[in-house]
């Protein structure tokens, strides 16, 4: 029996050596599959942004003037003009939308900032809260997925964002508004509280809010505390259809 010629031989090891092209063909639809996932994700959520003014129930012009307004009625009392902001709030909202226990304070660590704060509604696309300190912070304002109204209660708040050389300053009455995608630095002074609002998708602004207790303080049951009551507004709203 004679053997295979060397050129014969030759063209054998070639095609043993040839790669599979199955597996080839396994990790192009992986890609294709991937890349289509991405792209009906963005879309979604392209089409899902551009409603979400529909979820709203908060409005920023009478937030800014139900501050206006406690502030004008009981003049040097934070206390009492948180407790007219959130009873004006009870009773325009419900306590569907509105937590109304106003011993439910919590510390607050983000961006470098230390406070106080009180959750009075926490939903997907918004949130209101008390916050702030009679010690004063400073901080990294956090770059969000949500517009953010800081409306001053009590005390002074500076703020400042490059190219300018300048400070701005809010004062009781005031409102600092801070664009989403936008990021600052900024300073409450001592005895400073505001009334926070902000709209827009809650949900990726939570982390900042988290980052603190797992580089710096530790602060677990702080965290606990934090992420109890948001999830509890979050659902108590989602339960009677406010995303």
């Amino acid at each position: 029996m004679q053997s295979a010629s060397p050129t014969k031989r030759a063209v054998g090891a070639q095609i043993k050596r040839r790669p599979s092209e199955a597996p080839q063909r396994k990790r192009f639809t992986k890609w294709v599959t991937w890349a289509s996932f991405v792209v009906v994700f963005a879309l979604v959520c392209h089409v899902v942004d551009s409603i979400k003014d529909r979820w709203y129930i908060l409005d920023p012009p009478f937030l800014h003037e139900l501050a206006k307004d406690a502030i004008a009625a009981y003049p040097d009392d934070t206390a009492n003009v948180i407790n007219h902001i959130v009873t004006n709030l009870t009773a325009t909202y419900g306590t569907n939308h509105i937590n109304p226990k106003q011993d439910e304070w919590m510390f607050n660590n983000a961006g470098g900032a230390m406070g106080a704060m009180y959750i009075i509604h926490a939903s997907i696309t918004e949130y209101l809260i008390i916050f702030g300190t009679p010690l004063g912070t400073e901080g990294h304002t956090g770059r969000h997925t949500a517009d953010d109204y800081f409306y001053i209660l009590e005390g002074a708040e500076w703020a400042y964002a490059p190219p300018s050389l300048k400070k701005e300053v809010y004062g009781p009455g005031s409102v600092h508004h801070l664009s989403r995608g936008q990021v600052k630095q900024y300073k409450m002074h001592e005895n400073c509280f505001a009334l926070e609002y902000a709209r827009g998708w809650i949900p990726p602004m939570l982390p900042f809010g988290f980052a603190d207790t797992f580089t710096s303080n530790f602060d677990f049951p702080t965290l606990w505390t934090t992420v109890y009551i948001t999830g509890r507004e979050m659902i108590r709203n989602l339960r009677v259809g406010k995303i």
